[in-house]
């Protein structure tokens, strides 16, 4: 899971810094989810994928709300 957020965060453009922006979360919720230190609370995902224009479930399975992988 960490791995897709990560590809997802840099397919966007995005710096850890810049996401952690857009989503309102701090930098450190971002590294330590990519890193695998930690786990995202629902509330966190849900504002990242918000933010990264995605799914929760894109973020969580690497696959759409449909089923299809990505």
């Amino acid at each position: 899971m960490e791995n897709r957020l990560r590809r997802l965060r840099k397919n966007s453009g995005l710096t850890q810094v810049r996401l952690a922006e857009k989503a309102h979360v701090s930098r450190s919720v971002i590294a330590r989810f990519e890193t695998g230190r930690t786990e995202l609370s629902t509330r966190n995902l849900t504002k990242i994928s918000q933010a990264l224009g995605c799914s929760m479930e894109e973020i969580v399975s690497g696959g759409q709300t449909d089923g299809k992988a990505v």
